[in-house]
């Protein structure tokens, strides 16, 4: 292979792979571990990480080339959570023993992660977690309940915060582990939704075994750690990368075009109004990708995903009057236990149903604004008499 610095290097260095590994004649994942190990997975990690410690980028370069020479990718959708909230976590925290266990089968698809930090009573106010991890020797015990935990049915690993100290206050006393989903102790139960689907779980966890060497970043700071995630994940839901006029407004503008009797003015210039939006959105979101070339993603990607959701839901409405009588049906009410969600490939009154959870999963839009309020805008903090009380002591 060749030096990879800049470029240039990076494409000799993607041909260097395909001359090696050609597309129309090698598997699937051959091909996909080739890739990993010539540092072509994620240009920006390490070397030996799958990366080769360039900017990030040049990751596109990369995957221009793979893409014209037919190049099969790894379904981000369907290993989403592990690339865009477990990966960066291990990376930033991890030991070199856990990136070498870890990062490999995660980025090839053979390992999928879920997160268990949600919980009943702890959702929106994420710190207030119960779940208690209780050392052991060399393991920790743990035991409690998370929810609305997507994958969970299908993972094989899972991103765990739990608490390790109730005599400190609730952001204090957390740690952060990676949590064994075959364990005896893990029941994952489905949940059904309004989509009739089940495609999040709850997930029960009793007396589960988490050997120490499974720890990520110090005890009693993962609150810190699950910052990283939390961060990373606002930016995976609301700054994927799409074309022009892609994703669900191009859904409804290809509704209009194909419909003209279904037009009236109002529709119009709702339409019209939303695909500003939409296109607002969109190079917002190839900003905040530069942003990320210098360095880790900052509270700016909570302002994308409260974009995402509000957006998501108004064209999802919009697309349903526009339908009129046809937008009122739903195509199939089984329940299935889905492992990705496909919003474009589905009917409108799917995605009507199913965008009204963007405003609470990766976090309520009500705590994003204050997240942007405070740490964008620089506004002042909402009182809180429970910054200095120890976790055991609040009222519940």
């Amino acid at each position: 292979m060749t030096a990879a610095t800049d470029a240039d290097g990076i494409r000799r260095r993607t041909q260097d792979l395909l001359a090696a590994h050609p597309p129309a004649t090698t598997g699937r994942a051959e091909f996909l571990r080739a890739r990993f190990d010539a540092g072509l997975a994620w240009v920006h990690y390490p070397a030996g990480l799958g990366g080769l410690g360039a900017p990030r980028s040049l990751q596109a370069v990369a995957d221009a080339e793979l893409a014209a020479a037919g190049a099969p990718d790894n379904d981000p959708r369907r290993i989403g959570i592990g690339l865009g909230m477990a990966a960066p976590t291990i990376l930033g925290y991890g030991t070199d023993e856990q990136k070498q266990r870890f990062l490999r089968p995660l980025w090839l698809g053979e390992e999928v992660w879920c997160q268990l930090f949600s919980e009943p009573g702890a959702g929106s106010d994420l710190a207030a977690l119960g779940t208690r991890a209780v050392r052991d020797g060399d393991d920790w015990v743990v035991d409690g309940q998370k929810v609305w935990t997507s994958s969970a049915h299908v993972a094989r690993w899972a991103i765990l915060i739990a608490r390790t100290d109730p005599g400190l206050p609730k952001h204090r006393g957390i740690s952060y582990f990676v949590c064994d989903m075959t364990d005896p102790g893990v029941e994952v139960r489905p949940l059904r939704q309004i989509t009739g689907e089940a495609e999040f779980n709850e997930v029960f966890l009793t007396g589960v075994r988490i050997p120490d060497s499974h720890r990520l970043g110090p005890v009693g700071e993962g609150w810190k750690v699950a910052q990283t995630t939390l961060m990373n994940e606002r930016v995976s839901i609301g700054g994927a990368r799409i074309p022009r006029e892609g994703g669900m407004i191009g859904t409804v503008a290809k509704t209009w075009r194909e419909h003209p009797g279904l037009r009236t003015h109002d529709l119009h210039q709702r339409l019209l109004t939303l695909w500003v939006e939409a296109e607002v959105a969109r190079l917002t979101g190839e900003r905040l990708r530069q942003q990320l070339v210098a360095g880790q993603p900052g509270p700016e990607g909570s302002g994308m995903k409260l974009a995402f959701a509000r957006l998501n839901q108004e064209i999802s409405g919009l697309e349903v009057e526009l339908l009129g009588d046809e937008g009122l049906l739903y195509g199939d009410w089984t329940m299935r236990r889905p492992e990705i969600v496909d919003f474009t490939g589905r009917d409108a009154g799917y995605r009507y149903l199913r965008s009204k959870g963007n405003s609470i999963e990766g976090g309520t839009s009500e705590v994003l604004l204050n997240i942007v309020a405070e740490r964008v805008l620089g506004l002042p903090p909402e009182p809180r008499n429970d910054k200095d009380v120890a976790w055991k002591d609040l009222a519940r």
